[in-house]
């Protein structure tokens, strides 16, 4: 049945790549506070951005567990872990599915990350990503976000491309770093 659900789910979101409708840019700006949340991880346990303060954190949004395209793009950042750690950066995946089916994805592709349930779509509304799969389901856009230590937005990726992303992020991350330093 699961599989069922997910060529249902790929099936969807590959047409839905092809006609993305256009969106209204309420993402928050570059500079401005990243919004706040408070989301349950793949294991049921409780985070929040505040968490996070201090830190960089790589906040990407994906549309649905076990699809092509997002196992692509988790399992790019999980084979760059150390260089992201290295970079001092908590990783902080989130898409609309609920705990279990993160719980499965994070087992099937052992993910050494975080990846938080936004059943509710409040997160994924807060950050300007929620949108219409082809009319029929609501899901996260493939957006990236660079937060800084501070909790502001340092770095704003729109829909994305999942192959090659978790590179080009970490690239970017180390840039934002070092000028950071001044």
């Amino acid at each position: 049945m699961t599989r069922i659900r997910s060529t249902l789910a790929t099936a969807v979101l590959t047409m839905a790549s092809l006609a993305l409708p256009a969106f209204a840019d309420d993402s928050p700006a570059v500079g401005a506070p990243a919004p706040a949340f408070k989301l349950q991880d793949q294991d049921g346990k409780w985070h929040t951005l505040d968490e996070q303060k201090g830190k960089w954190v790589v906040l990407y949004f994906y549309p649905k567990d076990n699809t092509p395209g997002c196992t692509t793009q988790a399992c790019e950042l999980r084979d760059n872990i150390f260089a992201f750690r290295e970079a001092g950066a908590v990783i902080l995946g989130v898409s609309v599915d609920d705990v279990q089916s993160h719980a499965e994805f994070a087992k099937e592709h052992s993910l050494p990350f975080t990846i938080l349930a936004d059943s509710t779509k409040e997160v994924a509304k807060r950050y300007g990503v929620l949108y219409k799969a082809m009319g029929v389901m609501e899901v996260a856009r493939r957006d990236t976000f660079i937060i800084d230590p501070q909790g502001r937005i340092a770095k704003h990726f729109e829909k994305v491309d999942p192959k090659g992303h978790s590179a080009l992020v970490l690239a970017e991350l180390k840039t934002l770093k070092a000028a950071a330093k001044g």
